[in-house]
């Protein structure tokens, strides 16, 4: 049997919690400065045992939504590589060349 969890929706936090930013040319879902110190607020009350109830289902919330942007960010960052521009084709072909140099050890 599955207990209900009381847990404020992710998705009230779409307007004012989530931001795009830009990273090595790929946007990402981040929090606003203003959800992630409200996070790390309710995480330290959690941590000392003073939450409330209705903060561990506003910190609950939070921490979904953080799952969410987990997953979300790592099937763009996986998708960007399937779809490089011609630019980046040419660059990274040029970092993926190595040489191997062995040095003979005195012994």
């Amino acid at each position: 049997m599955i207990t209900p969890k009381l847990m404020i929706e992710p998705s009230y936090w779409l307007e004012t919690g989530i931001k795009l930013e830009k990273v090595n040319n790929l946007n990402l879902f981040k929090f606003t400065d203003e959800l992630q110190a409200r996070s790390d607020e309710l995480l330290e009350r959690s941590k000392s045992g003073l939450i409330t109830p209705e903060e561990k289902a506003e910190l609950d919330g939070i921490s979904e939504l953080a799952q969410i942007f987990t997953y979300a960010n790592s099937v763009l960052a996986a998708e960007s590589k399937w779809f490089l521009t011609p630019s980046e084709k040419s660059s990274q072909k040029q970092q993926n060349i190595s040489v191997n140099i062995a040095t003979p050890q005195s012994l």
